[in-house]
This record gives C-alpha cells, sequence and structure tokens, in this order.
C-alpha cells in the first residue's frame, strides 16, 4: 500500500504537469489584467469631458462613431456596448472590432479612439477565448487541480515540520 506522503507527492507532480500550459495562460493574462489601468496598451486610460450630465443621444452616438474609420462602425451591430461615466463626463463606445471610442458626454467631442485589449485578455484567462467549451472542460479543471495542487503542497510542506515537532515532544516525555 502507497503512504498518503507519496501518494500527494505523485499526483502533485502529475497535476502539475497536466495543467502547466493552461495554468501559464491564467498567469500571464492575470497579470496584464491586475496593470489593465496602468498600461495603456492594454486598456486606453480614460479621458475626462467637460459636464457630468450627459445630454447626447443614441441616435448622435452612432453618427458621430460612424466618422471615425478607426472604429469601423456602419451600424449598431457593430458596437459591442456603451458605457457611461457620468463621474468623468464621458461615453464610451466599444467596438465590436475591439477599437473603444471616448467622447464628451454633452459635446460629443471625440476625446480618444484607441484599440482595447482588456477584453481579449479576459477571454484567454476564462479560456473562452479558445473555445466555449474549453473554459468549462480545460480551466476549470485546471482550476480545480490547482486548488489540490494547493491542499496537497501545504500537506508537503505541513507534514515534515509536524515530524519534527512529534520527535521533538518524544524525547521530552
Amino acid at each position: 500500500m502507497t503512504s498518503l506522503p507519496k501518494l500527494a507527492r505523485r499526483w502533485h507532480r502529475i497535476g502539475a504537469v497536466a495543467i502547466a500550459i493552461p495554468f501559464l495562460v491564467v498567469i500571464l493574462s492575470g497579470i496584464l489584467l491586475q496593470l489593465k489601468k496602468e498600461l495603456a496598451w492594454v486598456q486606453p486610460p480614460t479621458r475626462t469631458g467637460s459636464a457630468e450630465t450627459p445630454s447626447l443621444e443614441f441616435a448622435q452616438l452612432l453618427e458621430i462613431a460612424r466618422t471615425l474609420p478607426r472604429a469601423e462602425i456602419e451600424g449598431w451591430e457593430d458596437i459591442d456596448r456603451i458605457d457611461v461615466r457620468p463621474d468623468k463626463g464621458i461615453l464610451k463606445i466599444r467596438c465590436a472590432n475591439g477599437m473603444e471610442v471616448q467622447l464628451d458626454a454633452s459635446t460629443g467631442e471625440v476625446l480618444q479612439v484607441e484599440r482595447r485589449r482588456s477584453d481579449l485578455i479576459e477571454s484567454l484567462h476564462d479560456g473562452s477565448w479558445f473555445h466555449g467549451l474549453a473554459k468549462l472542460w480545460i480551466f476549470l479543471p485546471a482550476g480545480v487541480v490547482v486548488l489540490f495542487l494547493w491542499l496537497s503542497g501545504v500537506y508537503l510542506w505541513w507534514l515534515p515540520r509536524n515530524l519534527r515537532r512529534q520527535k521533538r515532544e518524544a524525547r521530552g516525555k
């Protein structure tokens, strides 16, 4: 019969090899996501508009966005979402092609048109970029294995310390 420590070590090694690539993707994308407000390459910095009360209508937003070649917007199907930031006085139009348009919420002035990579990085992070099933069949099991690695690693760290403590106590009696 194999002892629990030997079994834990064996499964710890096997688990580490099995999840090496998905876990590396999660680690690297997670680091980039932690830095998204500091790195303009990941997510464009949020500009500030002239007023806190938005006064533009949706039809106006679409017309303004259509005039911007980099945004590649012809209709509503080219817009992923509109983010309203009243405290900053801006509207962010997130385009289906990964571009982000920032407009002054009251005047409609174009403040910035830049590529937004954070959404792509988030889809890499959760595995959905690869395939819808990769999220559930590769990245979720990898997360469970990482939890097991953490638990077995704590056990393997604790085991020799506990044995030394038991030996000290036995010598003291």
